[in-house]
């Protein structure tokens, strides 16, 4: 038997049978066929290459496309910055499950796509940031600035005390980023044009104005009978509208900073803490510095590298024999960004900003000196130290007060975040536990009532109506999640009993339900009347008469203006969709106001924006250039959409 198994394994069929198997083994890896493939990226993006866009897809002509990925850390960072961003824009009404939805998190990541793909279009299209552009743009950062100015130990402290914390190097990058993202998009944003016909045209409809003459018809209160087949047909058309409200009985604990014992300082811990932390209280060394630049980068062949160094090497024997150093790096320099200025690179500290081996000569020069030539991995540099400002230290007598408060708060910190981890603790290993684990810590359990919608002191805040009212809080019976209140005030809760909406039965709503039939009845009829008098108005007939036909006046508008929110956003759409009018046909229209009335109106006049002397001819032609910009920003949007086109985006939906 075996002997015929091997016979009938042996021929063409099976080496062939074989050799396809191979195929997709060879190239995936058996690993993908036992376990699946996890994806290790938020989002990847392969684009044509940049000499030949028009590459297609098809294998293997898709081989030459470059591949580049959006990696899951650096959408978790951007999905913490987004949290933190709306957290505080929107406080209490911070909706952290609407956060975390999945539309929510896809939007985010589309905008980084987008964002790369900025990116890449920019070099594409040869644009390269400068390391000079990327440190004055840091040190024009005002969270990096003390009075006015870029200051390192700040720079330094920010950065290790970001979530997750970052070096100098890492944020240069993020600028450079950054910089690169908006340098195409930007630029095609700001230089673009629209013709001056097109243009003036936009502004003559901006600057459009209109005479209106408007009636404000005010529904009539309908006291009238309301049958019982009106009064079932509205409750059941609209059931939703009549249910009794949802509650919760709770069971909470709140953890407060404030009502814990005040912590004690001693003058020991002050002086460990100034000692930690003296670079804060003092200012670095600074030295002013101009630099020339052989350009030479880590790809040059060796005599390419010593040919730099050598031109270096002239350079600054020259510069230290008295030559103008300023015209040196005019005429020589490969640093565009520093070359025109004489190679000044202003006043540096060491932060990290400089790349290692030129920060390590500038600060290892004994004073005003010529250094050089120094390798980097642009190339060689001759440096010139032109100025030294000595760093200072404030006392520990002068801070004394300021580490104080500092400690205090602390030290209330560290309590308040020692308590809230152990009560938690405690929760986690006993749910059932509440009371008990409160009375430990000499907190107390508080129960209440709560209306969805409606509550008192912290019961009223969103956060917390969010986690009262949470399917897993009711369902569950469970201790929630610290629900935080303030930076040093928590609150935990839980839910003992829940009241759902239920219906509530005609006979106990019957008197709003009539209500509500009135409503609509003396709003319908208000529609009717305004819809009335325009039709009369289109026909011939005075605004005037019919206005005082039902009672009511007539208020002139003259000259308004789309932009102008003189009524709703409604209304001035309907006034100005209008039609123009003509002696032989008047123009009117009707249109709802929020409170359940209606306008009537008549355009009296329309005065064409193209005849408007008032506005300045300077301020005119602003208004054109900032309809450019529209303009522009609609091209940059253009641009990244066609790159989109061109583009293969794959997401990686299960990571979202």
């Amino acid at each position: 038997m075996l002997q015929a198994l091997r016979e009938k394994s042996s021929g063409w069929v099976a080496t062939v049978i074989l050799g396809l198997l191979i195929v997709p083994f060879a190239l995936f890896g058996i690993g993908d066929y036992m376990t699946g493939r996890m994806e290790n990226y938020a989002a990847k993006i392969k684009t044509p290459p940049g000499w030949w866009q028009s590459a297609p897809s098809i294998w293997p002509l898709s081989r030459l496309w470059d591949e580049e990925e959006i990696s899951l850390q650096d959408f978790r960072i951007r999905l913490d910055i987004e949290r933190n961003q709306a957290r505080q824009a929107q406080g209490e009404q911070f909706d952290s499950r609407a956060f975390e939805s999945a539309e929510n998190k896809r939007r985010i990541l589309e905008m980084m796509v987008d964002e790369r793909l900025a990116q890449i279009a920019a070099r594409e299209a040869g644009v390269v940031i400068p390391d000079e552009l990327v440190r004055r743009s840091i040190q024009s950062y005002p969270q990096f600035q003390v009075d006015g100015k870029f200051n390192a130990q700040r720079y330094q402290a920010m950065l290790s005390g970001a979530n997750p914390p970052m070096t100098p190097r890492m944020f240069e990058s993020n600028v450079r980023d950054d910089l690169l993202t908006v340098a195409l998009t930007g630029t095609l944003a700001r230089s673009a044009f629209i013709s001056k016909p097109y243009g003036e045209r936009l502004v003559s409809m901006l600057l459009e104005k209109r005479d209106v003459a408007v009636v404000h018809v005010r529904p009539t209160p309908d006291d009238g009978e309301v049958s019982d087949a009106d009064i079932k047909a509205w409750y059941k058309a609209h059931a939703d509208d009549y249910q009794s409200a949802e509650t919760v009985t709770l069971e909470y604990v709140e953890v407060n900073a404030a009502n814990l014992p005040e912590p004690t300082t001693d003058e020991a811990q002050l002086r460990a803490r100034y000692e930690g932390q003296k670079a804060r209280f003092g200012t670095a060394e600074q030295r002013l510095v101009s630099h020339i630049l052989i350009e030479a980068d880590a790809t040059a062949g060796a005599d390419a590298q010593k040919a730099a160094q050598e031109k270096a090497a002239k350079l600054a024997a020259e510069a230290r024999a008295g030559a103008d150093f300023a015209a040196l790096a005019k005429a020589n320099s490969a640093d565009a960004g520093s070359a025109q200025n004489g190679g000044d690179l202003g006043w540096l500290e060491r932060n990290g900003l400089m790349v290692k081996p030129f920060e390590d000569a500038v600060f290892a020069a004994d004073g005003v000196a010529i250094v050089g030539p120094v390798k980097s991995d642009f190339g060689w540099h001759v440096i010139q130290v032109r100025e030294v400002r000595s760093g200072t230290t404030r006392s520990f007598e002068e801070v004394r007060e300021e580490l104080a408060r500092e400690e205090l708060a602390t030290g209330r910190e560290r309590a308040y975040n020692e308590l809230l981890g152990a009560l938690v603790d405690e929760l986690l290993k006993n749910p059932a536990g509440f009371a008990e684990a409160a009375a430990k810590h000499g907190l107390g359990v508080q129960k209440a009532t709560l209306v969805k919608g409606a509550g008192e002191g912290i019961l009223a805040l969103p956060a917390v109506q969010r986690e009262a009212f949470s399917d897993s809080r009711i369902q569950s019976g469970g201790v929630s999640d610290p629900v935080n209140i303030s930076a040093d005030h928590s609150v935990l809760l839980r839910v003992v009993a829940h009241q759902p909406q239920q219906p509530l039965v005609l006979d106990k709503v019957r008197d709003a339900v009539i209500a509500a039939v009135r409503a609509e009845r003396t709003s319908k009829a208000a529609e009717k009347t305004a819809t009335d008098i325009a039709a009369a108005v289109r026909k011939g007939e005075a605004l005037s008469a019919q206005a005082a036909a039902v009672g009511a006046e007539v208020q002139d508008m003259p000259g308004m203006m789309r932009h102008l929110p003189i009524l709703t956003a409604d209304a001035m759409k309907a006034i100005f969709s209008a039609p123009k009018p003509t002696d032989s046909a008047p123009s009117a229209g009707q249109v709802a106001m929020p409170d359940g009335s209606w306008i009537a109106f008549q355009i009296k006049a329309v005065h064409d924006g193209k005849d408007d002397q008032t506005m300045p001819p300077a301020e005119r032609e602003m208004l054109r250039q900032q309809l450019a910009t529209g303009s522009g920003n609609q091209a940059a949007m253009g641009l990244i959409a066609q790159k989109r086109k061109q583009s293969q985006i794959v997401v990686a939906e299960s990571q979202l």
